[in-house]
């Protein structure tokens, strides 16, 4: 008799893992907090490495023309001065794939696509989880129940599953506040993702198809501060000593279409398999997006552990230590070196602003690229 897998939230992890457990013909049963399965988000990076990922689970070829490609990421100052450029270029040779930039809620439409749809059930808030030697149920906040024979915690930086089994496993605060929204721009042309870098706080510029653009904002503040009240109007004001094209981008946004959210991150935890439960994606190693590596990780989790189903006589609880062992270090490095990231970009005082970009200016490329080489030097399939 097929194994039966339990997957807690629909998010990216959730849905590739469930065609990935589709095409190795597990039984599978997808359970949706939200009323709704859609991408709550806005635009995020598909690096080279997610899109190898994609192309072992056989999804590549689908996902491309969803995603625009980017050629370049640059980094400027607000006075539109290159601060650095990432070496995008040995990025795609690593992986012999491109980078891309895409819709959240166009990789959502697709993954379901490619799914049983009536495997998903949605308005399925978790309340707790059992678990014995034979079997894992799941327990939702409308009283009902789930049973099966493993259970994948996909459900989120916010995990119930996670914090029942870890309980000071809570996310953290990273100290900024984010906006977020995707705007229409014809006459914005480009393959390169732009972050700009200035006292006023962090923005980011990023093409996705169809004439869209993907921007985001990252302000210094406390939790909860009347900055998380900021209206679009308070947004302009924050940025008017900024680039034109962020003026102009900021000027074409709907301001019903602004997402606010604080930034954070969960401390790397040191397990990721619990017997018949396993914690994936955000769930399991939730980061700022300061390496755009979020979305990323949770496809390279799929990854590895299709890998590891598809080994000829898997034990599937074997399968998943396998799993935790070859995931634990590379997530770890992702949280804590996108953390730092996070922290210099973050810098709001103009002299140390000065002394930062002075010192990426002038410091070896080398040293400025080896956290993006440490990410490559490691083959996320790697045994």
């Amino acid at each position: 008799m097929s194994k039966k897998f339990l997957i807690a939230g629909a998010g990216i992890a959730g849905l590739t893992l469930a065609k990935a457990l589709q095409d190795l013909n597990y039984e599978y049963e997808i359970f949706e907090a939200s009323a709704n399965v859609r991408g709550i988000g806005a635009g995020f990076g598909l690096a080279s490495n997610a899109m190898k990922a994609f192309e072992i689970l056989g999804l590549a070829e689908e996902v491309i023309p969803l995603g625009h490609m980017l050629e370049d990421f640059e980094i400027q100052d607000w006075q539109e001065k290159t601060i650095l450029k990432a070496d995008t270029e040995k990025l795609r040779k690593s992986y012999n794939t491109e980078n891309f930039a895409i819709h959240r809620a166009d990789l959502h439409r697709f993954l379901i696509s490619k799914i049983d749809a009536s495997k998903i059930h949605t308005s399925k808030k978790v309340r707790l989880f059992e678990q014995s030697f034979e079997k894992v149920i799941l327990h939702f906040e409308d009283g009902t129940s789930a049973e099966g024979d493993y259970l994948i915690a996909s459900d989120g930086i916010n995990s119930t599953i996670r914090q029942q089994l870890l309980k000071q496993a809570t996310p953290r605060y990273a100290g900024y506040v984010c906006w977020r929204a995707i705007v229409e721009d014809k006459t914005f042309d480009s393959k390169k993702s732009i972050e700009t870098w200035g006292p006023n706080g962090r923005f980011g510029l990023t093409p996705l198809i169809n004439n869209q653009i993907y921007w985001y904002a990252c302000v210094n503040a406390p939790l909860n501060s009347d900055i998380y009240n900021y209206t679009l109007n308070d947004i302009k004001n924050q940025f008017k000593d900024y680039s034109g094209q962020i003026r102009s981008t900021l000027q074409k946004t709907d301001p019903n279409n602004v997402i606010t959210t604080p930034i954070m991150d969960i401390k790397p935890i040191s397990n990721y398999a619990f017997n018949r439960v396993l914690l994936i994606g955000d769930a399991a190693h939730a980061t700022t997006p300061n390496m755009g590596q979020g979305a990323c990780m949770a496809v390279e989790d799929v990854c590895v552990l299709y890998d590891e189903l598809t080994k000829k006589d898997t034990d599937i609880l074997l399968a998943f230590e396998h799993y935790n062992l070859r995931r634990l270090k590379r997530t770890h490095y992702i949280i804590d070196t996108s953390r730092l990231a996070g922290k210099v970009a973050q810098i709001d005082n103009k002299f140390l602003i000065g002394i930062r970009n002075f010192a990426f200016r002038n410091l070896p490329n080398s040293i400025m690229q080896s956290p993006l080489d440490d990410l490559l030097e490691e083959d996320f399939m790697k045994v």
